[in-house]
Order: structure tokens, then sequence, then C-alpha cells
């Protein structure tokens, strides 16, 4: 007996019989830069330098897309609005906007940073976390809460604590950490994914940028529906408050997709163990079977060879 029609583009989970609805995908999602409050203060001119910087990597990063058809590529530029808030978005965008025009560059997504936390009204930090699978440690006996419990994410094997080496009927001698799948010698990374105080949880840098990796990637989503859909403003149209922007905005009407199969970020070397963290992040992230096979099966039918690690649709250029 044939088994029901699933129209084109949506899988259907076995747990709960949800659609997994399709989202528009571009070959390369191009993110522009991070800046810091302290790198608007500086004032325009040290912004149009750092996309004077950033522009002959983005056109490399462009040039690097091969698609037998046209290739989509779209633009993004993170603003942080979650640790410090700082001017308006219409004053801040507009800001940025200018200066990327100066170096010959156009942004066609505004993102906040706090929309990688909460968008919507769907807590997406959260739901990004609930993907997360820690790796367990060769000999692990439970001993230690879950990484959903402590907030702390590893690529290894830690040390032993003083209280587990107190509790042994001998004494136990020292064990340096290790990392899981190391060559020869091991580069072992602890990540603290957030902290809390009186309930409230205050997500960390490295995983709001790795919910932000995975959004751009369109491997997210809420009750088979993609979170945070760009909204156009145009930029003398945006709001006077933080709150009243949406989590991604778009600038231009026929921007190429937001989200791609695969990202490219340039920006400045101090970002590196923000994202060694970030990468190590995505290594544990699990992406739902029926959204991945979604996104696999749209990428073979336009002939894109897409890597089967999430980590490994990643890229950069660090200034």
């Amino acid at each position: 007996m044939a088994g029901p029609v699933i129209p084109e583009g949506t899988f259907v989970e076995e747990t709960a019989a949800q659609r997994i609805r399709s989202t528009p995908l571009s070959h390369l999602s191009l993110e522009l830069g991070h800046l810091y409050m302290e790198d608007f203060a500086a004032g325009p001119a040290h912004l149009a330098e750092q996309f004077r910087r950033v522009a002959p990597w983005a056109a490399a990063a462009r040039a690097s897309v091969t698609a037998k058809s046209a290739p989509r590529v779209s633009t993004c530029f993170l603003i942080d609005d979650y640790f410090t808030r700082f001017g308006t978005p219409r004053g801040v965008v507009g800001q940025v906007v200018e200066a990327a025009a100066e170096a010959g560059l156009e942004i066609d997504y505004i993102a906040r940073e706090s929309g990688c936390a909460t968008a919507d009204g769907v807590e997406l930090a959260r739901l990004v976390e609930s993907h997360l699978v820690g790796e367990p440690a060769e000999g692990f006996d439970g001993s230690r809460p879950p990484l959903s419990v402590t907030g702390w994410l590893t690529n290894g094997e830690r040390s032993p604590s003083a209280e587990a080496t107190a509790a042994m009927t001998a004494p136990q001698s020292w064990q340096p950490p290790r990392q899981s799948a190391a060559r020869n010698h091991s580069i072992f990374v602890d990540i603290e994914l957030w902290s809390e105080a009186k309930g409230d949880r205050l997500w960390s840098c490295p995983f709001l940028a790795a919910v932000w990796q995975v959004q751009r990637l369109g491997l997210v989503r809420f009750r088979g529906e993609a979170v945070a859909e760009p909204r156009f403003f145009a930029p003398g149209s945006l709001p006077d408050e933080w709150a009243a922007m949406p989590a991604v905005v778009q600038l231009h009407p026929r921007s190429a997709p937001f989200r791609a199969y695969r990202t490219v970020s340039v920006m400045d070397s101090r970002f590196l163990p923000i994202e060694v963290a970030v990468r190590t992040i995505l290594g544990q992230f699990a992406v739902p079977a029926p959204l991945a096979e979604l996104v696999a099966g749209r990428a073979a039918g336009e002939a894109v060879r897409l890597p089967r690690q999430v980590v490994d649709r990643v890229g950069y250029v660090f200034l």
C-alpha cells in the first residue's frame, strides 16, 4: 500500500507529524563584519576603514561561489544590542550602511544580536540549545551534570575535579584534559554557554554567534516554521527603539535570500577565540533529520556540493 503523498519541500516528523516548511536559500551568506560599541564610538572614519579592509575579501568570497545557475549571494551585518545598547536603530544602521557604501559594499540584511536570543516570541537560543548533543567522555560515569544544567560545553574530557579525587579511596594523580579525536596532541576547549542570576539567563557571546550561524544556514525551525523571517525596511524608516526593530531587517526588496547553503564571515582576528568556540558548538549541534534531508535534497537538486557536517559549511576570513 502506498504511503501518504508529501508535498515537495515538506517533510513530516515521525514523532509529531509536523511539517517542516522550506525557506529560500542563497548559495552563500556573506557577513561583512561584526563590530563592538567602541567601533561605532570611534566615528564614521573608523567604520569606513573597517569596511575598506573587508571589501577585497568580500569580493574574493563572491568569486569563490560556483553555481550552474546565476550565483545567489546575500550580505549581512550583525549589530550587538544584546550586551550593550547604544544609539537608535535608525541612526546606527544608517551609519553602517553609509560606511559600507563608501567602500563599495552593499548590505542586504541587518540583524540584532538580541534576535539570536529571542525572536518573534520564540526563545531561539533555548531552541538551539535543545539540539546540542554533548560529547560523552571515555569512561563517563554520569557524576557531572549535563550541559543543559551546567551551561558548559566541551570538546573532550575535562581534568578530574578535586571533589572527585577526594571521593576516591586512594589519591589520584593529576590528569590533563583531553580533546576527543585529537591529532597527536589535544586542543581542549571548554565553553560557557550562559550564566544565570536570579533566574535570568544571560547567553554568552559564542553561543549567540553559533545561533547566528545556524540561522544563516537555515537549520532551525519552531513547530516546523522558520524563526525571525526578514522584514523589509528602508534604512530611513527604521524605528527609534531597538525593541521595536525586527530580529532581521531586509534593506533591499530584491536581495538574494538571507539564508544560504554556506556562510562566510569576514572579521577582525580579535574574534578568533569566539569563533573557535562557535565551531566547537556547531560540531555538537544535531539538525533534526527531516530538516537535514530537506536542505540536502535542495542542494542536490541544484548540484550544490553540501558538506554533511554543519561546521564544514561555515567559512571565515580573519583580517
